[in-house]
């Protein structure tokens, strides 16, 4: 893991933005390419608070879903700004036929995202998985917004990654991070927590910094 800095706080800017720019229709009459989503990216390191610029949206990915939530249910405050798809799973349950519930889960989730992207509200995602497919879907619904978008990856025991597959995809995703490349998928800011490191952050605060008198 990378080595404490000496400062205790770390201030994500509220003008690191992402990157957006307007599909453009090629020439050739095919569908207009996805826009590019790279912004300029910095890898973090572990320090006893984070404060993130109010309105972003904040990605919180691990192998191991249970590790994923006690760290979310530990560091968000506000449990409203927290969307994932076991809660809407868990809203629905009852209420839906079952084989309903994944389609109605997702629609519902990606409604109540965007509308908090569009009022200029925090987000965080607790992934459902570790894929870049799913971060890709979130940081495009940001972009268009401009709300900066973070990725924190907590890190898991072997035993405790559930799908096996997860393993390759999260060594990509930790080799990417670390060589603060997830720039080019949209995240201004990444950072990797694991073993003792967890412990270190104290608090996620999504408010200004204090002015200075």
């Amino acid at each position: 893991m990378p080595t404490p800095p000496s400062t205790r706080s770390v201030k994500i800017d509220s003008d690191e933005r992402g990157g957006w720019s307007s599909d453009r229709p090629r020439r050739d009459g095919a569908p207009p390419r996805p826009a590019d989503l790279a912004v300029r990216g910095r890898v973090l390191s572990p320090t006893e608070e984070l404060r993130y610029s109010p309105g972003s949206l904040l990605m919180v990915v691990s192998g191991s879903p249970q590790d994923r939530d006690d760290f979310t249910l530990r560091m968000i405050e506000d449990r409203s700004s927290v969307l994932s798809l076991d809660k809407v799973r868990g809203l629905l349950a009852g209420r839906v036929p079952d084989e309903e519930i994944e389609e109605r889960a997702a629609e519902l989730l990606d409604a109540a995202v965007l509308k908090r992207l569009e009022a200029g509200e925090t987000v965080v995602v607790p992934a459902a998985g570790v894929t870049a497919q799913e971060r890709e879907h979130y940081v495009r619904m940001a972009a268009p917004h401009r709300r900066p978008c973070h990725l924190i990856l907590i890190e898991a025991t072997r035993d405790r990654i559930l799908d096996d597959e997860a393993h390759t995809v999260l060594n990509k995703l930790r080799s990417a991070l670390d060589a603060g490349q997830l720039g080019a998928e949209g995240f201004n800011t990444s950072l990797r927590l694991g073993g003792s490191s967890i412990g270190q952050l104290n608090r996620i605060a999504f408010r200004p910094a204090p002015r200075d008198d």
